[in-house]
Formats: structure tokens, C-alpha cells, sequence
């Protein structure tokens, strides 16, 4: 695409908002769950979006754009800048890097619960 390409010449994604939403939240790393959170909405609210159950309302595109890397005009219209989803960044490894290490310890602490309630269950003869 040249530089002097209008938004509006460019074959559209024709994917619905919750499509390229989703798309755009995978492509950055994010878990519905971590967007969630950093909109300040129900991670429900984040599927029910993706699923095209609803839409973000106005005052959320905005953030969204910023947060998925991506443009407001490409989330509502599928035309503009998109969010790349083969791109591999440093910033990008690092968010899955912290994710998996989030479940990592969540995963530790769920075997030490489970380990606990056995010795509990052996120690009563049930």
C-alpha cells in the first residue's frame, strides 16, 4: 500500500467488530481476562463483545484502539490501520512471558491446596 493510499481505497476487513476484536486481542497477547481488567469491565463484557452480543460503547473504542495496537477506524469498519497479527516483539514475548509465569505460580499454589486437603483426607482415615 502506498503512503498516499486513502483508508477508505482499501479492500475491507469484512470481519464484524467482535471479530476483528477478538483477532486484535490475540495479536497483542492479551487474555480477554487482562483486557478486561485494563478497560475496567467484566471479562463477560470482553466475550460478549468478541461473540457480537454487544458492541463497546463510544467511550471505550478509543482505549480499545490503544490497547490493541490498532485503529478506531479499523475496529468499527474494518478499514485503517490493523493490528499486525504475525508480529513478534519483544513487548509482545514479554506479556505472554508474564502470563505464563502468572499461571505458573497460580498452578504451584492450586498443587500445595490439593496436596494439603490430601494429607487432611489420609490423616482423618477417609
Amino acid at each position: 500500500m502506498s503512503d498516499t493510499t486513502n483508508i477508505y481505497e482499501q479492500t475491507p476487513d469484512l470481519d464484524t467488530i467482535g471479530g476483528r476484536l477478538s483477532r486484535a486481542r490475540e495479536a497483542s497477547g492479551l487474555s480477554a481476562s487482562e483486557l478486561a481488567w485494563r478497560l475496567g469491565v467484566k471479562t463477560a463484557t470482553i466475550n460478549a463483545w468478541e461473540r457480537d452480543r454487544s458492541e463497546p460503547g463510544a467511550h471505550r473504542i478509543a482505549k480499545l484502539a490503544g490497547l490493541l495496537a490498532t485503529s478506531i477506524s479499523w475496529i468499527l469498519h474494518g478499514v485503517g490501520p490493523a493490528p499486525r497479527e504475525d508480529d513478534l516483539s519483544a513487548a509482545s514475548v514479554s506479556l505472554q512471558m508474564e502470563r505464563l509465569r502468572r499461571l505458573h505460580r497460580q498452578t504451584g499454589n492450586l498443587i500445595g491446596q490439593l496436596e494439603r486437603d490430601l494429607r487432611k483426607l489420609e490423616s482423618a482415615g477417609t
